[in-house]
């Protein structure tokens, strides 16, 4: 059983309030903007970044906007946010939930992990205020039944444990699987939001990984087109059901300019940039890549320590129908649930209206409203 996000609370997050969203292996975000749904991505991203040892800072750039409208700082102007996660796996559910003071100073002031339902396997009690660190408390069970000690006050602990946990005791091998199974379920995430004003032109050789708006997809069909013909295959078959007109290849060329430059090969003797194809075929045309390929090629940090095979990537896609015609939004969903039923991919996407999505198996909606 590959680690997984099975459910993203938002307790306290922007214009959500006790919130908990159900996710399976592919999960639609449903509702009228203002309902929440990029911010539910965000905080599915903020973990993500959390669980590979970033600073609160880099995952929460702007957290005063995380800050509920309505709430009000307490006597020490102090005011934050709460979310957190549950991860299925080898470990059983693990669920973690976090605490942020975002004003006056950002700072982690609660963190809890939970493994099984057996009560807290880890837990950082609220932090002082003026200290930069404060005591967690892991429960091992045995000769010492809690341990304690030091945890930074800009760092998930979750994140830390396994350096600070020795494995010796089977408490300590206990709460060890249940970080470690909340890192990796955590970690391996790609937040993906295709900008077709940034794919049209060529793109300076060398580009391998994928970024986050797509702008440097030649880059990397260079590298995919070469790297496994099986799935480049699949990904010509999923550009033919999507954009108009004959496609019996997708090539990576490269000018004497020294850049990389995408087209269609129509099979005639034609060749189409990726620069002439309309918003709705250069979205679809990256969202299809993404699905069809891993986590080596996308511009993410997995856990490199842990097998491929142990790993479940997850896409992040905002807007995943914006521009999408019809029939490019049916192929995507269908493209989209056939990857994700092999289990090594889940896809959490935004959209305005899922009532396309009614009846396809292996979709799960999630409504929210205003």
């Amino acid at each position: 059983m590959r680690p997984r996000i099975t459910e993203l609370r938002l307790s306290a997050f922007a214009g959500h309030r006790r919130a908990a969203l159900p996710l399976g292996p592919l999960t639609l975000l449903a509702g009228p903007s203002g309902c929440g749904k990029s911010s539910a991505l965000r905080a599915c991203e903020a973990l993500a970044r959390l669980g590979g040892g970033a600073a609160l800072g880099e995952a929460f750039p702007d957290p005063v906007a995380c800050v509920p409208e309505r709430a009000r700082p307490d006597a020490q102007q102090r005011r934050g946010f709460r979310i957190g996660c549950t991860a299925d796996g080898p470990a059983g559910p693990v669920r973690l939930d976090v605490a942020v003071q975002a004003e006056p100073h950002l700072r982690v002031v609660g963190e809890r992990l939970t493994a099984g339902g057996t009560g807290p396997a880890g837990d950082r009690p609220c932090a002082t205020p003026g200290k930069r660190s404060v005591q967690a408390a892991w429960h091992t069970a045995g000769p010492t039944p809690v341990t304690r000690g030091p945890l930074p006050d800009d760092r998930l602990g979750t994140a830390l444990l396994p350096l600070r946990v020795a494995g010796r005791t089977s408490g300590q091998r206990r709460v060890l699987a249940a970080a470690e199974q909340m890192v990796v379920a955590l970690r391996s995430a790609f937040a993906c939001d295709p900008d077709p004003g940034r794919m049209r032109g060529p793109v300076p050789a060398g580009s391998a990984r994928l970024l986050r708006h797509c702008g440097n997809l030649a880059g990397v069909l260079l590298r995919t087109h070469a790297e496994c013909g099986h799935r480049h295959t699949q990904f010509v078959a999923a550009v033919r059901a999507g954009c108009a007109g004959p496609v019996a290849d997708v090539l990576a060329e490269l000018p004497a300019d020294g850049t990389v430059r995408a087209v269609l090969d129509r099979g005639d003797g034609i060749r189409t940039e990726l620069g002439r194809l309309g918003e709705g075929e250069l979205r679809y045309v990256a969202l299809a890549l993404v699905l069809l390929t891993g986590p080596g090629v996308l511009d993410l940090d997995p856990a490199g320590e842990v097998p491929a095979a142990l790993q479940t990537l997850t896409v992040l896609a905002d807007g995943l129908d914006r521009s999408l015609d019809p029939g490019q939004r049916s192929e995507l969903l269908r493209l989209a649930a056939r990857m994700c039923e092999r289990g090594h991919i889940r896809l959490v996407g935004a959209v305005s209206d899922a009532s396309w999505a009614a009846g396809t198996d292996g979709v799960t909606v999630v409504h929210l409203k205003p």
